[in-house]
């Protein structure tokens, strides 16, 4: 079930609120066991089947937590429980999202003829195996409490507004919530706010940029360098309204039940480093890798040998973690490469203590968007002859194809430039700035200028147009 869907927001989302706030109001509960279950139905809605390895999940690592802390004195045996934990949540990982890929690689490589079975992906799977993994890690780590209630376990690893595409929650972030939140008035505003801009994100513009990336990407003849260089912008573009808008819908969602995650984007298009990138995007996923591989490893306080071993094992398992593909294998080591150079020569504060910042800009998204080629091609093949139409070799500079996109969607390709960039709070600190008067009018003008968006929003959906999620497939 799509939040940017009819179903979820006409009936799904209706009546989840309306048994939550009416029939369930001050019976704490009752309300866990309702979110609970209905977080499970909207997991189970497009594959029934893959549910039962959510429960399962959610048993296997509700146990181990209790385990980890009831030896938690007998370190080998704590050790031993978390290994188990470990190995178990990425063996199902592996089963259901390599072991294909594995198979098929093997057969290609040493010409085997193993026989490669056909197994769908349950959704969200790499997000919901690495925050239950995160709970019975912290629980060994005594960096977050064991939980012998399982309800409280399920609700943190199911809860619905984050867990088809995160932002990756840990347990401690919410514990005190599931057992004693208080809903608010402004809370629950602020969500529907932060779910409605989500959700013109998602619909109007990382939508109608994948139009764009798709009929370039996908196009059955060789297009255009002009075209090829706009079908790289309109993914770039896409992919982030897309994941962005997603977790606006899902922090939204979850302020409206009184649940306060972490922010998952800041804006990562203004970064001047690839590090920096790193630091605004997918927030929550980088924090994952950090906790639980890079500084166990030993982090950058190690010599330069061991901080490249760090670094290629971050990023290596940071591709992989993406889908089983060797192209996404390509991505993470793309950015291991940037990084070490990045930390090891100092380069991007050089340039800083230069003022070279412009230059700084043009490196770093010249990269990330050379990284989203890569990530969006189908196989290395595909991605090596898009880089070069990118460069005009054997295509023209321009065709009918690039000026095509541009007529029809110029609008939304400024927009989504625009709206990639800190605009919307500088704007709101110059609008908190004015007298009261004229700033009730902005208020209230953009109060009506976000509703009538939302509602152009729902006739795109109602009339059916592409409304894929990227994320998803992760």
């Amino acid at each position: 079930m799509l939040f940017s869907s009819l179903i979820f927001l006409v009936i799904f989302l209706t009546v989840v609120l309306f048994g939550y706030y009416v029939v369930l109001r001050k019976w704490r509960p009752a309300q866990n066991v309702f979110l609970l279950l209905a977080s499970l139905i909207f997991y189970a809605w497009g594959e029934p089947k893959f549910v039962v390895i959510m429960i399962g999940s959610i048993a296997f690592n509700w146990l181990m937590g209790l385990l980890v802390d009831r030896h938690r004195e007998k370190k080998a045996l704590a050790r031993l429980w978390i290994t188990l934990d470990v190995a178990g949540n990425l063996s199902v990982l592996f089963i259901f999202k390599y072991l294909m890929f594995v198979l098929q690689n093997v057969n290609s490589i040493f010409g085997a003829s193993l026989p490669v079975p056909q197994i769908a992906l349950p959704i969200g799977i790499s997000f919901f195996t690495f925050q239950a993994m995160s709970y019975v890690i912290d629980v060994y780590r005594q960096d977050g409490e064991v939980q012998k209630n399982p309800l409280y376990v399920g609700l943190y690893i199911s809860l619905f507004p984050q867990l088809i595409a995160g932002p990756i929650v840990r347990y401690q972030t919410v514990a005190d919530e599931i057992r004693d939140r208080r809903e608010t008035w402004a809370d629950f505003s602020e969500g529907v706010h932060r779910f409605l801009v989500g959700f013109i994100k998602k619909v109007l513009l990382a939508n109608t940029m994948g139009v764009i990336a798709d009929g370039v990407f996908d196009s059955q003849t060789q297009v255009c360098a002009a075209a090829s260089w706009l079908g790289l912008i309109a993914y770039t573009l896409q992919i982030y309204f897309d994941f962005a808008g997603y977790s606006d819908m899902g922090i939204g969602l979850g302020r409206m039940f009184g649940f306060h995650f972490l922010e998952n984007f800041d804006y990562p298009y203004i970064s001047t480093s690839i590090t920096e990138f790193w630091r605004r995007w997918h927030i929550s996923l980088g924090t994952w890798f950090r906790d639980y591989v890079y500084i166990p490893l030993g982090g950058s306080r190690v010599k330069k040998p061991r901080l490249v071993f760090n670094l290629f094992v971050v990023w290596a398992l940071t591709g992989i973690w993406h889908g089983a593909n060797w192209t996404f294998v390509l991505w993470g080591l793309l950015y291991f490469v940037l990084l070490t150079f990045e930390k090891l020569t100092g380069v991007t504060k050089k340039l800083s203590a230069k003022g070279w910042l412009p230059l700084k800009y043009i490196y770093t998204m010249v990269f990330v968007c050379l990284g989203w080629l890569v990530f969006r091609a189908e196989n290395l093949s595909a991605a090596a002859a898009y880089f070069r139409n990118m460069l005009s070799v054997g295509v023209p500079m321009l065709d009918d194809t690039f000026w095509y996109y541009i007529d029809n969607y110029l609008v939304y390709l400024l927009a989504a430039g625009v709206f990639a960039l800190p605009v919307a709070p500088y704007l709101r600190k110059k609008v908190d700035a004015l007298p009261k008067v004229p700033r009730i009018a902005c208020d209230s003008l953009y109060v009506v200028g976000l509703f009538v968006l939302f509602l152009v929003s729902v006739a795109h959906i109602v009339k059916g147009s592409y409304n894929p999620f990227i994320y998803f497939n992760f």
